[in-house]
């Protein structure tokens, strides 16, 4: 019996990035200031988010030093912004392996990717005013991945304390986000994409049909 299955053939890709929203996570530093890291690697569950995070960057300090964050969400008209602090770190000086990646130091991120700082109302650190989605966490947890040896990451798990969103991404009058309005930045593969019209309705989505068509 013949069947009409796609070709396929094994492959082993340097990154498995199949397509997840950009983070830039915003930490309190040594000496009060905040910092911005942005991650590939999340994803949510409930009141709970999980992030992977490099274990040489100052984010990373950051977070296990003081055990909050705030989870920024850019759209993809943004992708530029992101760009431009991606070879930025606040460590200093350098950790080898960063600088041989063309990782450079600077300490004010904000100024370099042209964003603007504005009070968080439950975290200590800033939030990035123009990410139309913010996320204010607590950490609860972090763990090494097992039989990873010396793996330069950690998976860090966290509780959502509360939630920001732009109103021109909101639906008026409900508590949810408006899928037409709201556009993403992807991370896919290392490249940014944005992500095209609602193309269908799963049957536990709460939004009304025509927020979604």
């Amino acid at each position: 019996m013949q069947t009409n299955t796609p070709e396929r053939r094994r492959i082993t890709p340097s990154v498995l990035y199949p397509g997840t929203p950009v983070v830039l996570m915003t930490t309190l530093n040594d000496d009060g200031s905040t910092n911005i890291s942005p991650l590939s690697s999340f994803w949510a569950l409930d009141d709970r988010v999980v992030l992977g995070i490099g274990t040489q960057g100052q984010g990373c300090h950051n977070l296990l030093a003081r055990r909050e964050c705030v989870l920024n969400f850019p759209g993809s008209h943004q992708a530029a912004q992101v760009e431009a602090i991606a070879r930025a770190t606040g460590r200093t000086p350098v950790p080898d392996a960063k600088q041989a990646m063309g990782y450079v130091h600077v300490g004010d991120k904000f100024a370099l990717g042209g964003f603007t700082a504005i009070a968080s109302r439950q975290v200590g650190p800033a939030t990035i005013a123009e990410c139309p989605l913010q996320v204010e966490v607590t950490l609860l947890a972090t763990h090494r991945p097992s039989g990873a040896g010396d793996a330069h990451f950690v998976i860090a798990e966290g509780e959502v304390r509360c939630v920001h969103a732009h109103d021109a991404i909101t639906i008026a009058g409900t508590q949810h986000i408006d899928v037409q309005r709201w556009q993403p930045l992807i991370y896919l593969f290392r490249h940014y994409l944005g992500v095209s019209a609602p193309l269908a309705r799963n049957f536990r989505a709460e939004t009304p049909a025509s927020a979604a068509t």
